[in-house]
């Protein structure tokens, strides 16, 4: 079942083509990967599914519903893209009792699950300035999960991961891929890619090609 259609899509910024003519047609309850080097144009396109840029051109839909103009964003989508982003001053708990309440769909209790499903604490009265870079990254990962999205969009999901970080990160994504979810992510380890994705794609100079595995 066709759950994102991406069609002619292109974005140009400050005359530069950054996305070229992607066409892509994403499923439900399968994991993507997406690899090509650093401005290869694959976090741009992550960013235009999310809803955060205006295509120049072409479209991307969602369940038949076209963003920027039946819906503004995603319906239910969890994303890390680039550097998660979080109030310094605010424990991970809190951060995330903070942005749940933007929807209020989920409960303390949820919150306090997905945080151990990452390997944090959710009684760590810590704030968010003293975590490690990777307590970050695992704090980005419980976010993006906590709402049980349909879509979860994670760039580079293991950066500044040790490998019981990265083995954690692997598990929890078959187990959301399990459930139903989309999962779309972009890596530099070639093995999170060959591991998890039930198709692989390649990113070259905006330009999208497709791996099948």
């Amino acid at each position: 079942m066709k759950f994102i259609e991406i069609i002619d899509l292109n974005k140009i910024v400050k005359g530069n083509e950054i996305l070229k003519n992607i066409n892509l047609s994403l499923e439900k309850g399968k994991i993507y990967g997406f690899c090509g080097r650093n401005g290869s144009g694959k976090t741009m396109l992550f960013r235009a599914i999310c809803g955060l840029i205006k295509p120049t051109s072409g479209e991307v839909r969602m369940n038949n519903k076209v963003l920027h103009k039946d819906i503004s964003f995603p319906e239910s989508v969890g994303a890390i893209i680039e550097s998660p982003g979080f109030w310094n001053d605010y424990t991970g708990y809190t951060n995330l009792k903070t942005l749940a309440a933007i929807k209020n769909i989920i409960s303390d209790t949820d919150i306090k699950n997905s945080l151990k499903k990452v390997g944090l604490n959710p009684e760590d009265r810590r704030t968010y300035k003293k975590y490690s870079l990777g307590m970050k990254q695992r704090l980005g990962i419980a976010q993006a999960i906590m709402e049980k999205p349909d879509l979860i969009i994670l760039d580079e999901p293991t950066n500044a991961l040790d490998k019981e970080g990265v083995l954690m990160v692997r598990n929890l994504l078959l187990e959301e891929k399990a459930r139903g979810a989309t999962i779309l992510i972009a890596s530099h380890n070639p093995q999170d890619i060959e591991i998890l994705a039930d198709h692989i794609y390649e990113m070259r100079d905006g330009e999208l090609f497709s791996d099948h595995i």
